[in-house]
């Protein structure tokens, strides 16, 4: 590769990991998921190893977690006992995964506690002189719960959507069979 393609490839590289890092996931896994979606041919976790400059037990974990999130998918070449991969090149579906795996637990739990909180600085939970901070708390909290179900709303929405676009899809290819 030429000095240019080293750069943009590391500049990809750099990214992804800063990208991965945002989302709450391992720098690694970004860098993982780059060096998977810019191989033009299947790649193995021993090449991913030596392509990320991590070792073996963090790219198979990563690696799991990109296939659970359906960011990668893993292929079998004939004769060969090694797993391969391949990217996900859907940009809707690995927004759809991300999002779902984000939405699940941790959002759930960081919701579920903007809730208790508020719950704890009701009017009849207060003291007369912490009044006017239970106020302030309580407003700032309720803007917090109002964004949050809004997110949830435009994630499950997102989700809905997709899941509508590949109906239609497939009722579209089921009709162009029949014909």
């Amino acid at each position: 590769m030429n000095d240019e393609l080293n750069a943009a490839y590391d500049n990809f590289m750099q990214g992804m990991s800063r990208i991965s890092d945002f989302w709450g996931f391992p720098k690694a896994m970004g860098a993982i998921y780059g060096a998977v979606y810019l191989s033009p041919e299947l790649i193995s976790l021993d090449e991913l190893v030596e392509r990320v400059g991590v070792s073996k037990g963090s790219v198979s974990t990563n690696i799991r977690t990109l296939e659970r999130l359906g960011m990668v998918h893993k292929q079998l070449k004939l004769g060969d006992r090694k797993d391969y991969y391949l990217a996900e090149t859907d940009f809707w579906k690995v927004a759809k995964g991300v999002l779902k795996e984000r939405e699940k637990s941790e959002f759930d739990r960081g919701l579920r506690s903007v809730g208790e909180s508020l719950e704890m600085v009701k009017p009849t939970n207060i003291e007369p002189a912490n009044a006017e901070l239970a106020g302030f708390y309580r407003e700032r909290m309720q803007a917090m719960q109002s964004f949050f179900n809004t997110l949830d709303n435009l994630v499950s929405m997102l989700t809905a959507l997709d899941d509508l676009r590949m109906g239609s899809l497939q009722a579209l290819m089921g009709r162009g069979l029949k014909r």
